[in-house]
């Protein structure tokens, strides 16, 4: 196996501890995400792997993966810095002036890992890490 190849097992484990996929549609259903929107953020898999992971898990790549590690880091940082769900739900989907007037979910919906890191260190930065 090539370093840059590494994939992760998200087989369910009954009774063990959830998988990064579980995060993802977790964060998904608290952000109210279509399906079309999953899949984008996800790095726009098939369609069937994607449905086959909603029900099964699977294997993911290390880009997917890379993906949800940054989504879950702008999930937290929101978290710490507004006081609700609600209000990062809200901060997602309003429009930002960093952003040149985008929101931050149309910035991540690109499909560019770089545009979802470049929400990340916006949201860091804000928070002051």
């Amino acid at each position: 196996m090539h370093p840059g190849n590494h994939t992760e097992t998200s087989e369910r484990p009954r009774g063990g501890q959830p998988t990064s996929l579980d995060f993802f549609f977790k964060l998904a259903e608290i952000w109210d995400l279509s399906t079309d929107q999953q899949i984008k953020l996800l790095g726009s898999p098939a369609r069937s792997t994607y449905f086959r992971w909603r029900k099964d898990g699977g294997d993911v790549s290390a880009d997917t993966l890379e993906r949800i590690s940054h989504l879950g880091s702008i999930y937290k940082a929101l978290s710490i810095l507004l006081d609700s769900s609600e209000a990062v739900v809200s901060w997602i989907r309003r429009p930002n002036r960093f952003f040149e007037g985008a929101t931050a979910l149309d910035v991540m919906l690109s499909g560019n890992l770089s545009d979802i890191i470049r929400v990340r260190q916006y949201v860091d930065a804000q928070r002051g890490g």
